[in-house]
């Protein structure tokens, strides 16, 4: 082989080094960089602790928009659940943890909005937010339970309205629907007439506007008096003697105490420029809906303070159902350490109202569940105390 030949293949192979050099260089360069923005977005696990503290320690409006209670309730809550051996700390402390799950169940927030606030992996935010849901029913059997009281609530006792009448009234029933996500497949039973996707969820509140129990979990097609059947079977036990007010949607017990049906009820009907009442059955229904009235107060609170109850959520379906349980649980402890809900008139929503699903109200008739015996003594305490309303009414 010659000398020019020689040299024109090692100016082949320079110029073929150089070639791979220019893609080389390139590859390298994206590679560094995706390996330096991986580092940046969560530079460390002090950040959320450090945002944490300053929402904490900052102006109350501030907790009260992140986590929907005051910074001194969130703080105790912190404590109970490291306390009780709920949650512990590690790497990520309890209060860190708390922060998570309460700014996702205010903000409706996915992984990836905790990942922009609190600056931790998805992974962290997965676990912890899981931690969470599992020890819900924990807290639920703890914190959401009617109170022992032998004394009719002063609510009752303080108002010739209602006393003596309603005095063996321990509160208020009445089921709400919450929005739900699901696939295509399984879709069917969770739809409800109003033909979006729910949850029928059951509340019993007392005169506080604490929540007695909920029943989470039947689907949107259910019937409110069926989801309170399923709620009797699992041992939700009314004290003999005792009732509770509901609507139209139920039947008419010695246990659960229903209005008249075809008679003025809604509170609208009595209001300025309505007659008052003109016998003992619309003298019922009209101080029946005042104290049931609870009940629907309470489901607005628990709405505005919490209103991912509004929307579906990304979460698992065996999540998801928990979800107005831990609102109910949290809505009790703010409640217990004596919480202003008159500061949630001031704050933001979180969650945009044009998100919300649009979802049936209350049932309007009961279903007819073959339980005369029940509804006849029902009818005959109804009847007993509306008359003896009416004939005190008259003398008045």
């Amino acid at each position: 082989m010659d000398l020019q030949s020689i040299e024109r293949i090692r100016k082949r192979k320079a110029d073929d080094e150089d070639e791979l050099l220019f893609f080389i260089i390139p590859a390298l360069y994206v590679h560094l960089s995706n390996k330096v923005e991986k580092t940046i977005r969560h530079p460390s696990f002090l950040y959320g602790k450090r945002k944490v503290s300053e929402i904490l320690s900052g102006h109350i409006k501030d907790c009260l928009v992140a986590f929907r209670m005051e910074p001194h309730i969130f703080i105790w809550l912190a404590n109970y659940l490291r306390d009780e051996g709920l949650l512990s700390d590690t790497r990520i402390k309890v209060e860190e943890k708390l922060a998570f799950f309460l700014y996702m169940i205010s903000h409706n927030a996915s992984y990836e909005d905790l990942q922009l606030k609190f600056k931790h992996s998805g992974w962290s935010f997965s676990k912890y937010i899981k931690q969470f849901f599992d020890i819900i029913p924990v807290l639920t059997r703890r914190f959401v339970r009617p109170r022992i009281i032998d004394e009719p609530h002063p609510k009752i006792t303080m108002d010739t309205r209602f006393f003596p009448y309603f005095q063996n009234c321990l509160g208020a029933i009445d089921g709400s629907h919450v929005p739900i996500t699901m696939f295509s497949s399984r879709q069917a039973p969770w739809r409800n007439r109003k033909g979006s996707l729910s949850q029928n969820v059951m509340i019993g509140c007392d005169f506080d506007l604490n929540v007695t129990t909920i029943s989470c979990g039947w689907e949107g097609s259910a019937t409110d008096a069926r989801v309170l059947s399923s709620a009797i079977l699992k041992g939700f036990n009314v004290p003999e003697g005792k009732f509770y007010l509901v609507d139209g949607g139920y039947a008419n017990t010695q246990k659960f105490l229903a209005p008249y049906r075809r008679t003025r009820y809604h509170l609208k009907e009595f209001g300025h420029g309505h007659r008052r009442p003109q016998n003992y059955r619309e003298l019922f229904n009209h101080r029946h809906a005042i104290l049931r009235n609870h009940v629907e107060r309470d489901w607005g609170i628990l709405k505005k303070r919490f209103p991912i109850l509004h929307v579906g959520t990304f979460h698992p379906i065996r999540n998801q159902i928990k979800i107005p349980a831990a609102a109910a649980v949290f809505h009790n402890i703010i409640r217990m350490h004596g919480g202003d809900d008159t500061l949630l008139d001031d704050l933001p929503d979180n969650i945009d109202p044009a998100d919300y699903v649009i979802l049936p109200n209350g049932d309007e008739n009961h279903e007819d569940i073959n339980e005369q015996e029940n509804y006849i003594l029902g009818n005959n305490l109804r009847d007993q105390i509306a008359m003896q309303m009416w004939n005190d009414y008259q003398l008045e």
